[in-house]
């Protein structure tokens, strides 16, 4: 059972969205609990749950305050321990959404790092410099908009945010902040959880240099709608370093019987699958990865065969997690409307592959 990941179906639950047992208009644990045999009995193998950590909810939990307890939204720890327990005993695997590119700014080790350029967290997250003009040190962007730097009056230093500024980067350069990851991981190892999806796994690492990002090649000459797209972020993830500390989870998941390490990798088209196929193959890296190449609005033969043809041909010995629908996009019975509403036609009383 030790690969019991290869080829499992994974049912994603989406916590605040689910069942809502105490009024309150949002769902939470004990909901969880009551349908979980209703998950076992579609066929599912495992659950992943959407971030349940403490957070001010700025980005639906992905902006993390607290990684060892749960938000009070959800529960309380107890109430993990009984949804654990329940999954187990319907034989199915627990992974839970692992965050640790970034954190909230209101995590406790981020209030510490700003507050001066000489506490024991100063370079816990990543603090530059302004230019000689006051400007950030180069042209890095966020996925939400805008630049990927904000300024911080108290340090008087610009400091990384990929997503919200709500969520600064932490410093994986550094060897503290990768043992304190490390130990987050350990704490929900040795409470039974199965596994963990990694989100943005391939953003850990920056370059240390910060050479400014080069222009995405395109096709199309007309601009996207978001700025993001505009560039090749090859200095702003996806960087060489990656590679070791995945070698450094791995050991660690290695200690433990059962357990999975799935990456959330956000990329382009054009590098998404090179990338997956990068983080899993040969030993010592990720279990499995998934990208957004099945995630879009693209139905197709020759599509679906090419993603995966081109994963096996870089990670011959690789296994990919293939994604169709998550909590980032539309479903894809909404996705895929257009091609079965083509493809099919009315027969008598019922609708028939034409």
């Amino acid at each position: 059972m030790d690969d019991w990941w290869r080829g499992c179906v994974i049912y994603q639950i989406y916590p605040r969205s689910f069942q809502d047992t105490d009024g309150d208009g949002i769902g939470d644990l004990p909901g969880i609990i009551a349908r979980l045999d209703h998950v076992a009995k579609l066929g599912a193998d495992a659950v992943w749950l959407s971030p349940i950590f403490r957070s001010p909810m700025a980005d639906m939990g992905y902006d993390v305050s607290d990684y060892c307890d749960i938000d009070p939204l959800f529960g309380g720890l107890a109430d993990f321990d009984a949804l654990l327990a329940r999954a187990h005993e319907l034989g199915l695997k627990v992974i839970l959404d692992m965050v640790l590119s970034h954190s909230s700014d209101q995590h406790p080790w981020f209030v510490e790092s700003r507050a001066n350029r000489d506490n024991p967290r100063a370079d816990w997250y990543v603090w530059v410099d302004p230019g000689p003009d006051g400007m950030p040190p180069n042209n890095w962007v966020s996925v939400f908009g805008g630049p990927a730097w904000e300024w911080d009056s108290r340090r008087r230093q610009y400091y990384l945010h990929n997503f919200l500024t709500t969520q600064p980067d932490l410093n994986f350069h550094n060897p503290e902040v990768q043992e304190a990851m490390l130990e987050i991981m350990r704490f929900w190892l040795e409470r039974g959880v199965d596994g963990f999806r990694l989100d943005t796994v391939n953003y850990y690492f920056h370059d240390r240099k910060l050479r400014p990002n080069p222009p995405a090649s395109r096709d199309d000459p007309h601009p996207s709608v978001n700025p993001y797209e505009m560039q090749d972020h090859r200095y702003q993830k996806n960087r060489p370093d990656n590679l070791a500390f995945l070698g450094r989870m791995r050991a660690l998941m290695d200690r433990y019987d059962e357990r999975v390490l799935i990456g959330e990798v956000g990329e382009t088209p054009q590098r998404a699958i090179e990338i997956m196929a990068e983080y899993t193959r040969g030993a010592g890296r990720l279990h499995m990865a998934y990208s957004f190449d099945m995630l879009g609005p693209e139905f197709s033969a020759r599509h679906f065969r090419s993603r995966i043809a081109k994963y096996f041909k870089a990670a011959p010995d690789g296994w990919p997690c293939w994604s169709f629908s998550n909590h980032d996009v539309a479903r894809h019975v909404t996705r895929w409307a257009a091609h079965a509403a083509g493809r099919m036609r009315w027969r008598g009383r019922r609708w028939r592959c034409s």
